[in-house]
């Protein structure tokens, strides 16, 4: 009997499994964490720093490494480099070589890696989807997906993110009869492929489970959800002027909510037949931060394009109505990115590189802590283990947020 007691608290002293971010906005795609981050009354510590190339790719985390996509300085070529989370270590740097490309705002990958039994998989600006093996780096198997199906790029490059589900990688190719695609996530081969919609800068939504699995689309005409099989099983048009958007839907209990850069937003229940709509507001216009929802609310950052006097207002807005509660101008200028944490807490981090504590609060913006962690920046942060990691336009950052 003591040992056996003697063996249950060596467990409960065991600290609790941190929370992996393998994907682009967390382990559900929701900027959702497990973790809690207190309000900090000094500026988080930097635990280490890593020089990077260009990119607004997201930094992941599995397993205690953290991986980063990035355009390799002097060189058309896509680059993924492995890093101990806890010690900053490179544990390895790959690149493949691509065609040259120029876009507005950066010529690095905007899309974020996705990690999955030990492979992590890509897509470049210029539609390229690759599989890294994660212990070495190299790259197993790569598709030239514009090319593959006679795809165009986008003016600003491809910017969606692949999706894991099962053993499919799928990813959204924008082509006549390959809008979107599903592989083979071990071979690369083609197992599906369907619709004619054009492509968005937005990564899909998974939603449910088993038979009830979806995939919702924020495509370059819909806002579409098909089945892991590639059945079509609703879709809504809702497309943009600029073809700019860039946000993930939400799904805030049975509605799914998409939001653009000119049409504003739109909620939605999917339903047999045609979704009902909920409610639609023209002015809830969202660039490329996708809103988080916090209770019965959504935060969300809206704006629209502007090369001069660019200027972003966060909104609390009431989920099942659409109404704003508050705004808040002035945040940032095209961008910030928002995580919910555990305590219900939101942790945002805007494009000029301010990380913000905020107290989510129907009647008013609460600040709890505001620090200046990095330089510009609209890639997304990573958060496990206590440790936020950011990315800049020079370098990878970690950051403890622990509270210890």
């Amino acid at each position: 009997m003591a040992r056996f007691l003697a063996l249950i608290a060596m467990f409960i002293a065991l600290p609790a499994f941190a929370a992996d971010w393998p994907q682009f906005l967390g382990p559900n795609r929701d900027s959702a964490s497990t973790e809690k981050v207190s309000a900090w009354t000094e500026d988080p510590k930097v635990l280490w720093k890593a020089p990077l190339g260009e990119s607004h790719s997201s930094p992941v985390v599995v397993n205690g490494v953290v991986y980063a996509f990035f355009k390799p300085k002097g060189k058309d070529a896509d680059a993924l480099t492995a890093f101990d989370a806890k010690s900053g270590e490179k544990l390895w740097d790959q690149h493949y070589d691509r065609e040259k490309f120029t876009p507005p705002f950066g010529a690095g990958p905007r899309g974020t890696p996705c990690v999955e039994d030990n492979r992590i998989y890509t897509v470049g600006s210029t539609g390229i989807l690759a599989c890294w093996n994660g212990t070495s780096g190299n790259v197993e198997w790569k598709v030239d997906t514009l090319k593959e199906f006679n795809g165009k790029n986008l003016l600003f490059g491809v910017s969606t993110s692949p999706t894991v589900i099962g053993d499919l990688v799928i990813v959204m190719v924008g082509a006549k009869g390959a809008g979107i695609v599903a592989f083979n996530k071990t071979s690369g081969k083609v197992v599906w492929k369907t619709t004619d919609d054009p492509a968005s800068y937005a990564t899909p939504l998974p939603i449910g489970q088993g038979e009830k699995q979806q995939l919702v689309f924020l495509t370059g005409s819909h806002l579409r959800s098909l089945s892991p099989t590639g059945k079509e099983l609703w879709a809504v048009p809702f497309k943009d002027r600029l073809n700019e958007s860039s946000t993930t839907p939400v799904q805030v209990g049975d509605m799914i909510v998409a939001s653009s850069v000119t049409a504003g937003s739109l909620a939605v229940t999917p339903g047999e037949g045609e979704p009902k709509q909920v409610w639609k507001d023209d002015k809830l216009t969202c660039y490329f931060s996708t809103p988080v929802v916090s209770g019965d609310d959504l935060y969300m950052i809206n704006g629209v394009p502007s090369l001069t006097n660019a200027s972003i207002t966060l909104r609390c807005v009431e989920a099942k109505t659409g109404k704003v509660r508050w705004s808040k101008e002035k945040i940032g200028k095209y961008h910030a990115a928002i995580i919910k944490v555990a305590d219900g807490n939101l942790l945002m981090l805007d494009d000029t590189g301010n990380l913000i504590l905020i107290k989510p609060n129907p009647k008013e913006y609460i600040e709890l802590a505001r620090s200046k962690v990095c330089g510009e920046t609209w890639a997304h942060p990573a958060l496990s283990d206590g440790r936020l990691f950011v990315r800049d336009d020079k370098e990878l950052i970690a950051l403890d947020v622990s509270g210890k």
